[in-house]
């Protein structure tokens, strides 16, 4: 990949911030297909009062609402960590290109884990995946993040 630039650490930049917010610590970033940032959020369920408020979510909403519409092909999303079912399903539904994320989340995962999301033939548009991107970072903050609540 020529001129391939990461927009991983602005997702770890959200989730810090959303770790100082009291949430779990993950974070995306929306890119169009140019490469420029259009988005990007960390999760905010707890501040919100909603369980759906998670960082893909979030940051998919700000996009589509920039976009003017409720898909983004051709858009990038990177998010620190694998996203769970839920998640999967809206970056299927947004018809997003390219998923890059951080840790892998063999407990709630929906991509390469669990539910699989973009294996199943009821899904309509399955992004292309590129995974492990800043895992140690991403895992290393996660884990420090529930190192403190224990």
């Amino acid at each position: 990949m020529t001129g391939f630039i990461s927009h991983m650490p602005l997702a770890l930049a959200e989730a810090r911030a959303a770790a100082s917010r009291g949430e779990v610590p993950v974070g995306a970033v929306i890119t169009d297909a140019d490469g420029q940032i259009i988005a990007s959020a960390g999760n905010r369920t707890r501040e919100r009062h909603d369980p759906t408020a998670h960082a893909e979510i979030e940051v998919i909403r700000a996009a589509c609402a920039a976009a003017g519409s409720e898909r983004l092909p051709g858009y990038r999303l990177w998010v620190t960590l694998e996203p769970c079912p839920m998640c999967a399903a809206a970056i299927s539904a947004a018809r997003i290109a390219t998923l890059y994320y951080g840790a892998d989340d063999p407990r709630m995962g929906g991509v390469q884990h669990g539910a699989r999301v973009f294996e199943h033939p009821q899904c309509h548009h399955r992004p292309e995946i590129h995974d492990n991107i800043a895992a140690a970072e991403s895992t290393a903050l996660l884990r420090a993040f529930f190192q403190s609540r224990r």
